[in-house]
C-alpha cells in the first residue's frame, strides 16, 4: 500500500487541455495500452495506463467493489505540485462491477509549454486511506533514455523566469547547456524555446549580460551562449559570450603570476574560473572571424594554469591556491577535472598543437582511473554523499562528463567511451525513478530530485550516446 500526502497546490491551468485530442477521451480509442506503474490498496490493483501514440493517460482500479474510487493527478513540474482538489477523471466502480477506469487525459499541455507527468490514485470504498502510483508519463518526447532525461529536466523549467526551479543561477546555465546539447545529440528540438526564453528574461538580470560578482558564474553562462550560438546561429548569443569573456578578462592580474580571480572581491585564485576562461576564450577564437585576442588569452591561461601548482602529482586538480600561491590541497572536485579537458580540446582545435591533447589525456586518464573519484568504478565527488559543494555539488559531475566527452569525441580512438557507458549504465539502473528523474549518486540509491541532479544525468546521457 502506498499512502500519499495531501495535494500540493500548483499554478492554475485550463480545466480542459486539448493537444492532439482534448481531455476526457474514451480509452477504448487508444491504439496501445502500456502500463508503466501500478500500486495496490486493500487488495485493489491501481494501474496507470499510457496511450503513447496520442500522449494521453488513464487510470484503472480492479479486484475491488462498487463504490471504490479511482482518479489521476497531473503535474507540470515533475510531481512537485499538482492541482489541489482536482481529481482528474474521478470516477467510482459502478454497481455490479469489481473494476472501473477513468477517461483519458492529456499528459502534456503543449499549447502552454506544459511538460507533464501523471499518476493513478484510488481508495477502497469509504476508507480514508489513499494509494497512488509513482509519477510517470507517456513516451512522447521520451522515446529513449536521452530524450526522456531531457524531458524530465524540462519539468523543472520555469517559463516565467527563464530559469530552472529547485536550483541556482549558475546551475541553470549548466541545465540549459545540457538541454542544448541534447537537442544537438538527438535532433529533438521541442525544447529549443528555452534558449530564447532564458536569454530574453535574464539578459538584464544580475550584473547584466549574464555577469555577476562570481567570475565562474559568468564563465558558465558565456559557454551556454556559445552552445546556443552553435545550435541556432543567432549572433546575439555569440556577442553575449564575448561580453562575458571580456568581463572575466578584467579580473586577470599578476597575483600568483596570472590567472583570473574567483570573484570580484579578489580573495581567491582557484581552478574553476580559470578552466572556464580557457575554454570560453578558445571557443570564441574558433568562432570569431579574424580573432587574435581571444587566442592570446587562451594560450596565456593554459601557460599559467599548468605552472600554477593546482595540478598535483597525481595529475588531479585541487580546488585552488593559498594566499601564498601554493596548491591549497582542497578537494579534487570532479568538475575541476572535466572543464579543463574541454578547454584543452578547444584550444587544440584553435592551434592544432597536439601537445594539448597529450596534456588532456594525462589528466583524463588520472581522473577516470582514480579510485578516490571512482569508488567501485562509479564517478563520485569528494564527500558524496554529504555537503560537498552545498547546493552546487550536484552539478559537478555533469560538467565533468561534458568535458570528458568533448575530448573523447576529438580523439580518434575514443578511449573513454567504455568509461562513459559504464557510468550511464550504473545511473540508469540504480539512480532513476519511473519518470526518468535521476538523483545525486550514480551508484544509487536515488536520494532526491532537483534540476541540478537531473542536469548532471542529462550531461552523462548526452556524453555516452
Amino acid at each position: 500500500m502506498t499512502l500519499v500526502p495531501l495535494a500540493v497546490a500548483a499554478p492554475a491551468r485550463a480545466a480542459t487541455i486539448c493537444d492532439k485530442y482534448c481531455d476526457a477521451r474514451d480509452p477504448a480509442l487508444s491504439p496501445v495500452d502500456r502500463q508503466p506503474v501500478s500500486t495496490s490498496i486493500y487488495s485493489r490493483s491501481i494501474v496507470l495506463h499510457s496511450d503513447d501514440n496520442d500522449d494521453m493517460m488513464w487510470a484503472s482500479i480492479d479486484n475491488g467493489n462498487p463504490g471504490d474510487e479511482v482518479w489521476m493527478d497531473r503535474s507540470f513540474d515533475g510531481g512537485q505540485t499538482w492541482s489541489s482538489g482536482s481529481k482528474i477523471g474521478d470516477t467510482t466502480v459502478p454497481s455490479g462491477d469489481r473494476g472501473w477506469r477513468t477517461l483519458m487525459y492529456n499528459n502534456d499541455d503543449w499549447n502552454n509549454l506544459g511538460v507533464g507527468a501523471m499518476r493513478a490514485c484510488g481508495k477502497a470504498g469509504d476508507r480514508a486511506e489513499i494509494a497512488c502510483t509513482p509519477w510517470a508519463r507517456t513516451t512522447w518526447n521520451a522515446a529513449d533514455r536521452r530524450r526522456a532525461a531531457a524531458t524530465a529536466e524540462m519539468m523543472f523549467y520555469n517559463t516565467s523566469t527563464g530559469l530552472f526551479n529547485t536550483t541556482g543561477w549558475w546551475n541553470s546555465a549548466n541545465a540549459l547547456t545540457a538541454v542544448i546539447d541534447n537537442i544537438r545529440a538527438t535532433g529533438m528540438n521541442s525544447y529549443e524555446y528555452a534558449v530564447s526564453t532564458t536569454y530574453n528574461d535574464n539578459i538584464n538580470a544580475q550584473g547584466g549580460n549574464f555577469t555577476n560578482s562570481y567570475i565562474d558564474d559568468t564563465g558558465w553562462w558565456g559557454l551556454a551562449w556559445v552552445d546556443a550560438y552553435d545550435l541556432t546561429g543567432d549572433t546575439r548569443y555569440l556577442a553575449t559570450a564575448e561580453t562575458d569573456a571580456n568581463y572575466m578578462a578584467q579580473y586577470w592580474d599578476s597575483t600568483c603570476g596570472g590567472g583570473v580571480w574567483w570573484s570580484t572581491a579578489k580573495t581567491y585564485k582557484n581552478a574553476i574560473p580559470n578552466e572556464l576562461y580557457l575554454r570560453l576564450t578558445a571557443a570564441l577564437h574558433n568562432r570569431v572571424s579574424g580573432d587574435t585576442v581571444y587566442l592570446q588569452r587562451a594560450q596565456a591561461e593554459w601557460n599559467w594554469f599548468q605552472a600554477s601548482g593546482m595540478i598535483n602529482s597525481s595529475h588531479l586538480i585541487n580546488d585552488g591556491l593559498t594566499s601564498g600561491c601554493a596548491n591549497n590541497g582542497q578537494p579534487t572536485y570532479t568538475y575541476n577535472q572535466g572543464v579543463i579537458l574541454g578547454g584543452l580540446t578547444e584550444l587544440y582545435k584553435a592551434t592544432g598543437d597536439s601537445s594539448l591533447l597529450t596534456s588532456a589525456t594525462a589528466l583524463a586518464n588520472a581522473s577516470t582511473t582514480s579510485t578516490a573519484l571512482n569508488p567501485n568504478g562509479v564517478l563520485t565527488d569528494p564527500g558524496e554523499p554529504g555537503t560537498n559543494g552545498g547546493g552546487d555539488g550536484p552539478s559537478f559531475k555533469g560538467a565533468y562528463v561534458r568535458g570528458l566527452s568533448y575530448l573523447n569525441t576529438t580523439l580518434s580512438n575514443h578511449p573513454y567511451s567504455a568509461y562513459l557507458t559504464s557510468q550511464v549504465n550504473s545511473a540508469y539502473q540504480n539512480d532513476r525513478d519511473a519518470l526518468d528523474q535521476y538523483g545525486y549518486h550514480w551508484a544509487g540509491p536515488l536520494d532526491s530530485i532537483d534540476a541540478a541532479r537531473q542536469q548532471s544525468a542529462l550531461d552523462l546521457l548526452n556524453a555516452a550516446g
